[in-house]
Formats: structure tokens, C-alpha cells, sequence
């Protein structure tokens, strides 16, 4: 299945990015794969900088807050996550308590395939400052591009290797 990827203005100036991929895992490994906040740092493109700040490693649950630092355009931000909904291994939402956003909320939803893989989705529900214009002239391109690396390294990282019978973490 081709990537899907789009971002739309929704209600309220928020805007709503919605990403689907399928991967060639099983709906367990793939939710394991996620339940684990160092992987961000396999799906996370080099150019954002992104460390985990908590202390590793972390276990995820409902209300697990986690601590990132991040340059967006080369300014350094810090980010702390809560866990907001957590439903193994189906559904988990990760909501921005601090950061460079108005509000982001990131719902991510995993589903089995016809074939047994697992098709991952991603919704995610952002405002900007200043809007319109923070978001047409940066925000909408980075977070598609920031989310085509994502949805690339995640479907590499869950790959199944045949020679190894192992998968790479």
C-alpha cells in the first residue's frame, strides 16, 4: 500500500495532518515497536536533533510524560509529552503539555491488514502561532517531510529480514 499524506485546515485554526502506511509486521510488534519512546529516535529525521531528555528507559502508560529537545530551523525547543490515551495494541494519543505548538495532539491507531500486516495511522490535530501564515510558510512543509522520513524509516525498521528471521530495532 502507497503512503498516504495530508494535511488539512480544520475547525478552530487548527489544522489536521493524517498519515496511513502499511508495514510489514504483525499488529503486536508494530505497537511494541511504537511503545517504545527510544525508537523515536530511529524515525525521527537527523536534522531535527531530537534527544530524549527523561530518563530511559521509559514505561509507557497512561500519563507517562516524556521530555524532548529538539531544533526547529536551527532554534533549540524543548517539548514534554503526556500520554493521554493509551490502549495497547490498538491505540495510544500523545499530547504536547510543552512546546513549540498552540496545541498538538497525535492520535496514533494500528489496524490489521488483509494480508496480516498492519496498517499504521496517524492523526495528529495542531494549531501554530500566528496561524495561516506559520503554517503555509513552514510548519505544513516540515511536518511532511519530517513525516515521509517517519513513515520510511518505520516501514525499513519493521521489515521482515529473511536471512536473519529477526526484525531491526
Amino acid at each position: 500500500m502507497k503512503e498516504q499524506l495530508s494535511i488539512t485546515r480544520g475547525k478552530n485554526a487548527c489544522y489536521v495532518l493524517r498519515s496511513q502506511i502499511t508495514v510489514e509486521s504483525n499488529l503486536s510488534d508494530t505497537f511494541d515497536f511504537f511503545a517504545n519512546a527510544e525508537n523515536l529516535n530511529l524515525i525521527t529525521p537527523a536534522w531535527l536533533k531530537f534527544t530524549i531528555v527523561s530518563d530511559t528507559p521509559i514505561k509507557m502508560a497512561f500519563g507517562t510524560q516524556i521530555d524532548y529537545r529538539l531544533k526547529i530551523h536551527g532554534f533549540p525547543v524543548k517539548w514534554r509529552s503526556e500520554i493521554s490515551l493509551w490502549e495497547p495494541p490498538y491505540r495510544f494519543v500523545d499530547t504536547q503539555i510543552k512546546g513549540p505548538y498552540l496545541m498538538w495532539s497525535h492520535m496514533h491507531t494500528l489496524d490489521i491488514s488483509s494480508n496480516g500486516h498492519t496498517i499504521v495511522n496517524d492523526y495528529v490535530k495542531y494549531k501554530v502561532p500566528f496561524g495561516m501564515l506559520t503554517n503555509r510558510l513552514f510548519v505544513a512543509r516540515d511536518l511532511r517531510t519530517i513525516f515521509r522520513y517517519r513513515n520510511d524509516a518505520t516501514q525499513k525498521a519493521l521489515r521482515f529480514e529473511p536471512r536473519s528471521n529477526s526484525r531491526v530495532r
